[in-house]
Parts: structure tokens; sequence; C-alpha cells
């Protein structure tokens, strides 16, 4: 017997599929986001550029899933030299051990250094666990600008672990909203179960948007670019090395 569609309604729309629904969600939320932090993304981007054309670096945190994106600028094709990041060796396992996030940027401070006006992107998507806080708090001691990436929903919303009572949008100088949801997820899966999650692919977003803008503002201001190149490409090893050499000392990710 042929396959037939199944039957429906007269009128009515079938229903989208999960993964269609996550699609067209994520779509208007990516856009969403953009607008929401359009004046933030502007106003940090300067900040930015000017410490890394004075030669300074970013430094990015995220723990657990969050070094995902932490990951996203660092040494890739297209990216900036003078990013780097602030690795987890638990992979956030212990992200809520009062003390761990201290303890850890400070061995990063030790080894790469935390440097006055460089700039600092935190990202937690719940902005209330203990090590992202931690990192945060240490930083701005140091005289850094603190950039943080979360949900400002759940982040205003939820209970914070550390014993300071702050969540990281009240330490943070300026605070990118992925505008996500508790849970994390969009796309419901009958039974009360969730999937979809979007904290990733808008995270991804805000932060490259942020150094796109970054990027022109020193091209603007007649700053050169250390960007990084594919290493597929002809001469790309040699140029990547290149642009990295004044920052090799400091960065915790070897280019090339």
């Amino acid at each position: 017997m042929p396959h037939s569609a199944p039957l429906r309604v007269p009128g009515t729309a079938p229903s989208p599929s999960p993964a269609d629904a996550f699609y067209a969600q994520s779509l208007e939320l990516i856009a969403a986001a953009r607008d929401k932090n359009r004046a933030t993304i502007s106003a940090v981007a300067p900040v930015i550029g000017h410490s890394l054309a004075t030669g300074g670096m970013l430094h990015v945190f995220g723990s657990g899933h969050s070094e995902v994106l932490a990951r996203e600028i660092i040494g890739r094709a297209g990216g900036l030299a003078c990013i780097n990041g602030i690795p987890d060796p638990t992979a956030g396992f212990i992200e809520n051990l009062v003390g761990y996030g201290t303890a850890l940027v400070a061995r990063y401070d030790r080894r790469h250094e935390l440097r006055p006006a460089e700039t600092l992107l935190v990202i937690s998507n719940s902005g209330k666990n203990s090590a992202p806080i931690e990192v945060a708090l240490y930083a701005k001691e140091k005289g850094l600008h603190v950039v943080g990436l979360c949900s400002q929903h759940m982040s205003r919303t939820t209970p914070t672990v550390h014993p300071s009572g702050k969540r990281l949008h009240e330490i943070a100088d300026w605070t990118l909203d992925n505008l996500g949801v508790p849970g994390d997820t969009l796309v419901p899966l009958g039974n009360g179960e969730m999937s979809g999650p979007s904290s990733t692919l808008v995270g991804a977003m805000l932060l490259n948007l942020l150094m796109l803008e970054t990027c022109a503002w020193m091209q603007a201001h007649g700053h050169p670019l250390p960007l990084l190149r594919s290493q597929n490409l002809p001469g790309a090893i040699e140029h990547n090395r290149r642009v990295a050499e004044p920052y090799k000392h400091r960065l915790s990710k070897q280019i090339a």
C-alpha cells in the first residue's frame, strides 16, 4: 500500500517539528538579542579596542559548558590573536566550590598576567555560580574592565551560591544578555520534557558581533588588526606566527 500523508483537519496547519520550531525560535531570539545588546556592544567595543591597540589582551572565562563559548573567539580563523582563555581543568565540575575560582584566576594571573585597563569576558548562563563570580571579582580588584555574558532573567531571579550574595550582572561593568529562559531550553517535547538549548548559539553571535565592532573601531582609529587566518590557506601558518609574536609569552594556547 502506498504511503499516505497523515490526515489533517481542513483549514489547519501542521504542527512544526521540534527541529523546525527550534530553528524559527532561534532566528527570532538572535535578532532580539542583537537589538537588546546593540548599545552595550557599541559601548564595550571601544574599551576593548583601545586596550588591544595599546598592547593589551582580552581575557575570556567560561565554566562548564560556557567554556565552549569562550573557545569560540580564541585562536581561531578570523579571530584576533590577542585573546586568551582562562582554562578550568575540571571543566566546571567544582565551579561551586567556594574559593576555587579565585585560586584558578590567581594562577592564570601569575602565568599570563591580568593587567589594569584590560578587559575580561566572563560567561555564565545563570550568573549565579561561584567560579565565574570569583573570577570577575578578582579581575575587578586588579583594575580590569569586566563584561558578563549571561541570561539576565536567570541572573536576576536565581539566588547566587556565592557567599558575597552577588550575581554576575551585579559585578560586571557591562552585561550582554542572551535572552535565555530558565532551563536554557526552548522546545517542548511532551511529558514535561524540554530541549533546544539557546545559550550557545545566541552567545556565540553576541561575542562575534562584539569582536567585529572591536575590529571596526580599531580600523577606524588607524590601528592594525592582528587577525589570524585559517591554517588551510597558503602562508597562513607563517602569518599567524607573525601576528601572535607580540603576545606569545602571555598566551595559554600557542598559535601554530
